[in-house]
């Protein structure tokens, strides 16, 4: 068992153990929730476990090498804690999950035997289910560069460097009307051109869906309406009078990154790649088959 402080292994050794599980859900807008199977409220690394949250683990598979450590932890929906609501929003997607064995006595003196993220979550009859998985997860994605035509970087990323709050392109503007979470409709908004956002992101900054966004699909003029329409509806109700945000939207090609963005230097393509056509190209008898420009 690694990781395991003097104490800790002392107080195991002892032979009479005031042993219970703590675990810290940190989603990704920050927010934080603690649970304890112990009968009271514990309190550690600035974080609240509560007693009453009805959280419990299934035993946790641990292994060496590269293989996943997993487990499972089954807790009930309520206002207090995860709400159903907000697994539906997707904000706990993806957020990071520390486990602990914890001597409930003194809380200093406690293990952390698994960190990771949470996988699959369904809820049903009123509790969830969430499928934990652990660090080697990010292990089994696939990584390298893809050779393209098209750029491979995201805009505004590591690889791109392009400051989307560069004046001209983003824009934070109150909800008018809204239909579905999905359809956005403005009068006027001529300050951007059609298709300015098409490919980009509507950020929601205020209301119910805070914190959640979506890609997107079309922006374009219904007469003097400016409509941008969603690939997929924000997974929570957005109403008239939020403020949302719209980043401009970028299509990969060069000609869009050296035009639209002048961020030719941070091009992650490569436009002059042989296509399909190339690489399919027979010997011929009518002509020299010298090898030279295909242009």
């Amino acid at each position: 068992m690694v990781g395991l402080d003097d104490a800790f292994q002392a107080h195991v050794r002892s032979g009479l153990t005031t042993l219970c599980r703590c675990w810290a859900i940190i989603r990704k807008d920050g927010l934080t929730f603690g649970f304890t199977d112990h009968d009271l409220t514990l309190e550690f690394d600035g974080v609240t476990f509560k007693a009453d949250a009805g959280l419990s683990a299934l035993a946790l598979q641990q292994s060496t090498g590269l293989s996943v450590d997993n487990t499972e932890a089954i807790g009930a929906l309520s206002d207090a804690s995860v709400r159903d609501e907000d697994i539906e929003a997707g904000r706990f997607d993806g957020a990071e999950v520390r486990a602990w064995l914890v001597n409930w006595q003194d809380v200093n003196v406690r293990w952390l035997q698994f960190r990771g993220s949470i996988g699959e979550l369904r809820r049903s009859g009123g509790a969830f289910h969430a499928e934990l998985r652990g660090l080697t997860e990010a292990l089994n994605r696939p990584l390298g560069r893809v050779f393209q035509k098209p750029c491979t970087a995201v805009l505004a990323d590591a690889g791109c460097r392009f400051d989307l709050d560069a004046p001209g392109y983003s824009s934070l503007r109150m909800v008018e009307k809204v239909e579905s979470s999905r359809m956005f409709r403005w009068q006027g908004m001529t300050d951007f051109e059609p298709g300015w956002f098409a490919r980009g992101r509507l950020s929601v900054k205020s209301g119910d869906a805070d914190g959640l966004w979506g890609t997107i699909k079309k922006d374009w003029f219904d007469g003097t309406i400016r409509v941008v329409e969603l690939w997929e509806p924000i997974r929570a109700k957005v109403m008239a009078g939020d403020e949302v945000r719209l980043d401009a939207g970028c299509d990969k090609r060069m000609e869009t990154c050296r035009l639209k963005f002048n961020n030719i230097l941070n091009y992650q393509g490569f436009p002059d790649i042989p296509g399909e056509d190339w690489v399919m190209a027979t010997p011929k008898q009518s002509k020299a088959n010298t090898g030279g420009s295909l242009r």
